[in-house]
């Protein structure tokens, strides 16, 4: 089987929504050009990151779906026969709101729908106000290259979605991802939660066999200055490609599937996993 060429799509979203979709659309005409098959769009790519404040004036800007952006997202997977995640605000009903994102088959249908299941509420990142908790489990969708499986951002940190996620058959992890420093607090502290969150990523890679990428925004919106620095790892964890930690960026990176047969079978962690041994994982903590 030939590599699967991914394409991630670093961006830098400014306030007109339309202009942030025809950015996104001329990305994914560009990486369909330079040979991607798989196209992942960064965490509620549309707007400014939304969830800085609690403003109930934000949730103008979800939308339904099937809707305009994710009909237009379909049409440009379909024109240019690739496989596309993108992230939304989806209003699913009158006060129901989720951070949702969608893949797309190379023939433009919307084959895979995933909710964020982990949200996070925390200073400048006030997901819980906007958004209900995924009901839609973990996932993985089929494409012509190989088996996806999508999270979100702060689903990064759990170990548990990702390996839901591969026990569903992934063998690419896909993070559409809007995270970055909320505080100035110098440039150690810096660095320790940049390499934490890219630690644990590759952590999932190694502990699962898979390919793990992350795409980030990039730049300062408001309080966060986000880092960028979208990334790929290989299934023994090893970052293969990484994108610039200031500017906006079209990463591409070849992934070779067939290493994650391999690596399965030299590091067998799915196999000697002791499932009849884990029901406490179903308890928030053991008194």
């Amino acid at each position: 089987m030939d590599p699967l060429r991914l394409a991630l799509v670093q961006m830098r979203p400014g306030e007109a929504p339309d202009a942030n979709l025809e950015e996104a659309l001329a990305q994914i005409e560009l990486a369909a050009e330079r040979g991607a098959q798989v196209i992942c769009l960064p965490e509620l790519f549309l707007t400014p990151y939304p969830c800085q404040e609690e403003d109930p004036a934000r949730f103008d800007l979800a939308e339904p779906i099937p809707g305009p952006t994710s009909e237009a997202l379909a049409k440009a997977a379909g024109r240019h026969e690739v496989a596309l995640v993108a992230s939304l605000f989806e209003r699913r009903a009158a006060g129901v709101y989720h951070n949702t994102a969608l893949t797309f088959d190379e023939s433009g249908h919307q084959v895979g729908m995933y909710r964020k299941m982990h949200i996070p509420d925390d200073p400048l990142y006030y997901e819980k106000f906007y958004f209900a908790p995924g009901d839609l489990g973990f996932q993985s969708t089929q494409t012509r290259q190989g088996r996806i499986g999508t999270l979100v951002c702060w689903d990064q940190w759990f170990p548990e979605a990702a390996r839901l996620t591969v026990t569903a058959g992934a063998e690419l992890l896909l993070y559409p991802t809007a995270i970055g420093w909320q505080f100035d607090e110098g440039e150690e502290e810096d660095r320790a939660q940049h390499d934490a969150w890219e630690t644990i990523q590759r952590g999932h890679a190694i502990a699962n066999g898979v390919f793990v990428a992350a795409v980030n925004r990039v730049g300062r919106e408001g309080g966060i200055r986000f880092w960028g620095q979208s990334f790929v790892a290989d299934p023994r964890g090893r970052v293969i490609a990484r994108a610039s930690a200031s500017e906006p960026e079209l990463l591409i990176v070849d992934c070779d599937l067939a290493t994650v047969e391999q690596t399965r079978r030299e590091w067998p962690f799915l196999r000697d996993r002791r499932i009849d041994a884990y029901g406490d994982l179903t308890r928030r903590i053991r008194d």
